[in-house]
């Protein structure tokens, strides 16, 4: 599939063409270009002017010299491939430099650049309440969070957006222009009826000029239709007609509406009413569904009116129904021509297919009603899309089409399966599978098909046992000369057997997925995931991130329409960029791929976006965020009935609590983690979210912080002498790391300085970080040891790049002394309650930018609170001055 097409583009990134009777909206675009922000959301109910007044913004901003760029959303952009696609197109414009070093630049790259481009520009999206889609509004909260200085972005909505306004609004970052905003005032009613109708705003008495707009309540879209409506009936009755007038809701457009449509010549209504199914006219599609009339003169002459229709792009040829109106004229044809709607659809649909645009085309066709019709092009074209990984169209296409019409196309249910299963996750496709008849279906390569899907449903459902079974009984099958579905078989059998400890069998099987793949996207993209997770586990970050990227970009380079199947590789991708401490980047993937894996429910990539998302949280000092991901996925994983994800949620809240220095509190969690069985399973399967992350670990944590140091290093000998013996070399390492911090609180210094070197020679070739980073600040007196024991020889330079990035994330070095609390245990001066409150959210980690969010407070303030805690404290750093308060009994 290709990238839009021109058309699609143009009138996607061209505000509407300016009309003569706009009325310019000057203080809306005085306050907007006076308003120093990162967001202005223009925010009204349909026919209050939204696009109109974001236009003369552009204009105006142009005008000063600074760059703009336009996108008009539409329901497909839900799709994030599509919406990046769009979004490269319109950063484009703004003369923002993205690079461009090959044919699978990374989807991402137009983001980046607009948060590196230093000259000034303002970024439009218009009708963005067409967007719900949780990972597209993840990434526009990411764009807007990151742009520069000197970057705005403009927003039309109907609707509230799911941006984090709150924080914006907190912040001072955000600018509403609302429906009061948008209403005309009386001098522009007065300005509109002049430039619409000289003579008539003449002849109009200001009495009723004052009348009507009191009615109106300033709604330009009423207003509007009561122009119209005056045009026809004459100013001479104009008393009459607004003294009848009797509101302002959606009533009252539909019978201004009708009553200007009612006196249209025959031909112009007729073409109106007919051609309101199509989201955007053009004289060729609409002549498909007026064969009779010349279409192309009527939309010239309905422009030049400006009645009813908005111009689209600035050539003059292409248009749209204001969606208030297309809403009216589709009910009226409903309404009067009851059978017409379903033909009108299928000549659409005809028009599409015979122009070859099957999305629009079998768009058209459901919209219709027209099923049977919908299905035979899904015959010709869902085998397609469904290679290109486009599951989330073919679900929403799927779950319009009743079952029984469906179960006469038995070739499609597979494929609605398959749809399913990566959009709505493993328990809806498992009920629509035994409710469908296709593992008993009369033909082969149906039955064929939905046995290879069984076991992918197993193991998504974390029945990983089960799935082995089922899966060696369809692997005897094959081949079954189905491509995607023996693809898709040997992927998921590959993951099945890693996860059971095979790993020999398992690339075997990648190699065989391969070979069976063919121009399937989505299975280039399975079995690259799969791949880069296992190089991940042995220890080759490098060329496991190579091939998670190759993973992520496979599937938006064929096609801009985004697949959920996306999180598998997604997720991965964002934990290895995470590992090097690119955080900045491994948020912006998570705000795509988290909802995505929350949405398919595999349990692994829950608990691995939620734990990142949690520690990003963290190290932003946000600790509120951080708690928030863990119950969130608690919450996931007891809704799912998915023991393993509620564990997972308490290993991380442990740890979080550790570093808070917390020791009973992260102790009870471990308790409350600790369900046998489910940890027995783990220590027998190679489960992707617990290669770092169990229950041992996890304890050998706790005793290294607040227990027994030496206990845990048998603890941990034992763990690593296991996880070396079946090639868990990440595993190993980070075993290795709390095993250096062991003999570091067992008084053993030497020996924990040489343990680390070794952990640093072995992090440094592949650029493990966070491994490392994670676990606190007792790693970076490890760190510093190591730097100045390597001073004295010239060593590697590999290694040497590596501590020096590993020193800039620790931090300095902290006076030997730091942790001590002074010789008496006086305070020196008692402490403020303003001062105890920041002593307490600094020892829950918050840092001075979140405490002074938290305390509605500057950041210059929480600087000065420090700074008095610090001399009434008579400590050095913040970390002593916390250490003290809980000697003390200040705080917990």
């Amino acid at each position: 599939m290709q990238s839009p097409t021109p058309r699609i583009l143009e009138t996607k990134l061209n505000p509407p063409a300016f009309v003569a009777t706009q009325v310019q909206r000057t203080a809306i675009g005085e306050e907007v270009a006076s308003a120093a922000v990162k967001l202005v959301l223009v925010r009204a109910p349909a026919g209050f002017g939204k696009t109109t007044a974001m236009a003369q913004i552009r204009e105006r901003m142009e005008a000063q010299g600074i760059a703009t760029a336009w996108l008009t959303l539409d329901r497909a952009d839900n799709d994030v491939s599509r919406f990046l696609d769009c979004l490269a197109e319109a950063v484009q414009r703004l003369g923002v430099e993205e690079p461009r070093g090959n044919n699978n630049s990374n989807p991402f790259d137009a983001v980046a650049a607009l948060a590196a481009h230093e000259s000034p520009f303002t970024l439009f999206l218009d009708d963005f309440e067409r967007v719900q889609e949780p990972a597209v509004l993840g990434l526009v909260r990411e764009i807007v969070e990151h742009l520069p200085r000197r970057g705005q972005i403009v927003i039309g909505s109907r609707s509230l957006p799911d941006l984090g306004l709150g924080r914006l609004r907190a912040r001072g970052q955000l600018t509403e222009i609302d429906t009061d905003r948008l209403r005309f005032s009386l001098e522009e009613t007065s300005a509109f009826f002049g430039l619409r109708q000289p003579q008539a705003a003449q002849a109009l008495p200001a009495g009723m000029l004052s009348l009507l707009h009191r009615k109106t309540e300033g709604w330009v879209a009423a207003i509007w239709l009561a122009s119209m409506a005056l045009e026809r009936h004459g100013t001479g009755t104009a008393t009459g007609f607004v003294e009848r007038f009797s509101g302002s809701d959606r009533a009252v457009a539909e019978y201004l509406a009708e009553d200007v449509l009612a006196h249209q010549p025959r031909e112009i209504r007729d073409f109106l009413l007919r051609t309101s199914i199509l989201r955007q006219l053009d004289a060729s599609v609409c002549q498909a569904l007026c064969p009779r009339a010349d279409c192309a003169a009527i939309l010239e002459r309905l422009a030049t009116s400006n009645l009813f229709l908005t111009p689209v792009s600035g050539d003059g040829d292409a248009w749209r129904y204001h969606s208030l109106f297309a809403d009216f004229l589709r009910a009226q044809l409903a309404r009067e021509m009851p059978g017409e709607p379903a033909r009108l659809h299928l000549a659409a649909s005809g028009w599409y297919e015979s122009h070859g645009r099957p999305v629009p085309a079998i768009d058209h066709a459901i919209e219709g009603g027209d099923h049977p019709h919908a299905l035979n092009l899904l015959d010709s074209h869902a085998a397609q899309f469904l290679e290109e990984g486009r599951m989330r169209m073919l679900a929403r296409w799927f779950s319009a089409i009743p079952d029984h019409q469906l179960r006469e196309h038995p070739f499609l249910q597979p494929i609605s399966l398959w749809a399913t299963c990566f959009t709505h996750g493993p328990w809806d496709a498992m009920r629509q599978l035994d409710e469908s008849g296709c593992l008993d279906s009369p033909i082969a390569e149906v039955r064929a098909s939905a046995h290879t899907l069984v076991p992918l449903l197993l193991a998504m459902q974390d029945r990983h046992d089960e799935a082995y079974e089922a899966g060696r009984l369809s692997l005897a099958r094959l081949p079954t000369g189905l491509a995607f579905a023996d693809s898709v078989l040997l992927n998921a059998m590959a993951h099945i057997l890693a996860v059971r400890g095979d790993q020999h069998e398992a690339r075997r099987l990648l190699d065989a997925a391969r070979r069976q793949q063919g121009n399937s996207a989505f299975n280039r993209m399975y079995t690259e995931s799969l791949a880069g997770l296992f190089d991940l586990h042995e220890g080759r970050l490098r060329q496991a991130t190579a091939r998670l990227r190759m993973a992520v970009d496979s599937t938006h380079a064929v096609s801009y329409n985004h697949s959920h199947g996306n999180a598998w590789a997604g997720v991965l991708y964002a934990g290895a960029v995470y590992e090097t401490n690119q955080l900045v980047q491994a948020e912006r993937l998570l705000n795509v791929y988290l909802p995505l894996a929350r949405d398919v429910g595999l349990p692994d990539h829950m608990i691995l976006s939620h734990v990142m998302r949690s520690r990003l949280a963290f190290h932003a000092g946000d600790i509120d965020a951080a708690f928030q991901a863990l119950t969130e996925l608690e919450y996931l994983g007891h809704a799912r009935q998915l023991p393993r994800v509620v564990a997972g949620a308490k290993l991380e809240r442990s740890r979080m609590l550790l570093l808070q220095g917390n020791g009973p509190a992260s102790h009870d969690e471990l308790l409350r983690a600790d369900e046998p069985a489910l940890w027995e399973r783990e220590r027998r399967q190679r489960l992707p979210a617990h290669d770092l992350d169990y229950l041992a670990l996890a304890k050998a944590r706790w005793e290294i912080a607040f227990g027994d140091a030496r206990a845990a290093l048998a603890v941990l000998d034992a763990e690593l002498h296991a996880a070396l013996a079946v090639a868990r070399n990440r595993r190993a390492l980070k075993l290795r790391v709390l095993r250096a911090l062991a003999l570091q609180r067992a008084g053993d210094p030497a020996a924990a300085t040489e343990e680390f070197a070794e952990v640093l020679q072995a992090a440094s070739q592949e650029g493990f970080m966070r491994l490392i980073l994670d676990e606190g600040p007792a790693v970076g007196t490890l760190v510093h040891r190591c730097a100045a024991a390597m001073q004295e020889g010239g060593g590697d330079p590999i290694l040497a790049d590596h501590l020096q990035r590993l020193l800039q994330a620790v931090g300095p070095a902290a006076p030997a002394a730091e942790s001590e609390a002074p010789a008496g245990d006086a305070i020196k001066e008692p402490l403020t309650r303003k001062e105890i409150r920041v002593l307490q959210l600094l020892a829950e980690g918050y840092s001075n930018n979140a405490m002074a969010e938290k305390l509605f407070v500057s950041d210059s303030t929480v600087r000065t609170h420090l700074r008095n805690i610090n001399m009434k404290l008579d400590a050095k750093s913040r970390t002593q001055a916390v250490a003290i308060a809980r000697r003390l009994g200040v705080i917990r």
